[in-house]
């Protein structure tokens, strides 16, 4: 293989303070960092000035949905339910043959009222699908509703005289979805994901972990990614929200779950709380306690690491109860092995400190989106417009998880909020709640090597050290040091030991 020498200004190991001014790179490995005189290799790379840091992993991605929020209508700029309507009527004028956009945000408007219906049917006879923020919620019109076969299934809301208001959720939001994601082409799967892992490169994130839900995207989304994911810029370690074991092991795959759902979001008043919403109900929980628990068991016994969503605090009750009742029926052999898995719970959002407890018991790991704080969790925003501001104030206590030493890695659940561990290094360091913010060094390793051992790869990812993989990303402004990160970006990632981006 040929060796390449990468010299720079400095090298950021994350096992040593700073080390070293070069990386000698042996194919996809890194052979040694070190200072002074570098060694001969076939082929050197010159980074003049440049900061060197290990790259960015992100714990909780969706690939399709992120390269189809690229290229779609801009929804999430819409500040008024005439706002996302007119930008749905611009799109129209291109004469597409259904539209699915995602990203808007009710929250952030002065009147909250959502579009109707009637007025999406009054766009035309195209069928339009739009996607809330947080995935949880779309609004149809009723061409949508019919073709996608969603009109009879739970979660289309209806007015007092029975007709769909517009507004969907759970099993026909997943309908609604699926029908639009069936219809792409292979090729067309393809490239959204190629865009996404290259947006991603660009960032200097170097491994994903692919959230696939085949609910709303259907199986063939996954089969698409396990296809061509070696040939993707980025390292991506899927996660499938699908409980048939045989299935998933037959993809070789070591992981289950992942954005399984226990419940839905806060955004859509899914999320399963133990008191009600501001403006009433619980939300729901999607599992029963004995199906959840024999799924667990039976995925643990495989050997598989499994992985559920849960945000509220009632969801999150279930999937460590569920947790605990699983530990105590293994034998004391199996219970060995049962920390060394690194079950996972994917945002843990709404959690009381005895289940914090609970979790650091059992020795679950936590899969946290910082973002979510950053445009959701300050007063006056979403939580508090949903919760109240008591249990708003409490929500997300990075530096609770991180100080009771549980297993934590961030991701930024893209689309949902952007793919750039930038941004969510700063939602680390300004979160509502002083008392849970994380210092830079804090925020950095948990996108590094918290991420990398929440899916057992500590030891090939996450440092720069001889043996690992070359993982890395160059910066003209230093990452440890610059007042605020968010518009900072790579001149250069290499993953595997491939250049996959060049500024």
């Amino acid at each position: 293989m040929v060796k390449t020498l990468y010299r720079t200004r400095r090298v950021y190991t994350l096992s040593h303070p700073t080390v070293g001014d070069w990386l000698l790179i042996d194919g996809r490995h890194i052979e040694r960092v070190g200072a002074g005189d570098p060694p001969v290799a076939e082929r050197t790379v010159d980074l003049p000035g440049t900061i060197v840091i290990p790259g960015f992993i992100d714990t909780h991605v969706h690939l399709t949905g992120t390269g189809l929020s690229g290229l779609g209508i801009p929804i999430e700029r819409a500040r008024s339910a005439s706002e996302l309507l007119g930008l749905v009527a611009e799109e129209l004028t291109h004469e597409p043959t259904k539209i699915l956009a995602h990203g808007f945000d009710e929250s952030r408007w002065e009147r909250r009222a959502l579009p109707t219906a009637a007025d999406l049917n009054d766009l035309g006879d195209v069928p339009i699908i739009l996607v809330r923020a947080d995935g949880h919620i779309a609004l149809a019109n009723s061409v949508a509703l019919k073709e996608s076969g969603a009109l009879e299934l739970d979660g289309v809301e209806r007015d007092e005289v029975g007709q769909p208001t517009g507004a969907v959720r759970r099993d026909a939001n997943n309908r609604l979805q699926r029908w639009f994601h069936e219809a792409l082409t292979d090729h067309e799967i393809r490239e959204l994901q190629l865009q996404a892992a290259s947006l991603a490169a660009s960032r200097g994130v170097t491994c994903v972990h692919e959230m696939a839900i085949p609910a709303s995207r259907g199986r063939r989304d996954l089969e698409v990614l396990m296809d061509h994911r070696t040939q993707l810029p980025v390292d991506v370690v899927p996660y499938v929200a699908d409980k048939d074991i045989p299935y998933v092991m037959d993809l070789g795959l070591g992981t289950i779950g992942g954005d399984l759902s226990l419940d839905g979001s806060i955004g859509a008043g899914t999320a399963a709380v133990g008191e009600s919403y501001v403006e009433g109900g619980t939300g729901a929980l999607y599992e029963e306690d004995d199906a959840l628990a024999e799924f667990f068991h039976n995925a643990h016994m495989a050997g598989l690491q499994v992985a559920v969503h849960a945000i509220g605090d009632a969801a999150i009750e279930q999937a460590i109860g569920v947790w605990e009742r699983v530990y105590r029926a293994l034998d004391s052999r199996d219970r060995r092995h049962f920390r060394a898995r690194r079950h996972r719970i994917e945002h843990f959002e709404l959690c009381a400190p005895h289940q914090i407890e609970r979790a650091a018991a059992l020795g679950l790991a936590i899969s946290i989106q910082p973002a979510f704080d950053a445009e959701w969790g300050h007063p006056g925003a979403l939580y508090e417009q949903r919760l109240g501001a008591e249990r708003a104030a409490r929500m997300n206590p990075f530096g609770a998880l991180l100080g009771r030493g549980l297993e934590l890695g961030a991701g930024s659940d893209s689309p949902i909020t952007a793919l750039d561990p930038m941004y969510g290094i700063w939602a680390l360091e300004t979160h509502h709640d002083p008392s849970q913010r994380m210092n830079r060094e804090e925020a950095v390793r948990l996108f590094m090597t918290g991420s990398a051992t929440l899916a057992h790869l500590e030891d090939k990812k996450g440092k720069l050290r001889p043996g690992m993989q070359a993982d890395f990303a160059a910066y003209e402004v230093d990452p440890m040091t610059v007042d605020d990160p968010r518009e900072l970006r790579p001149v250069l990632t290499v993953s595997r030991g491939r250049e996959v981006y060049a500024r």
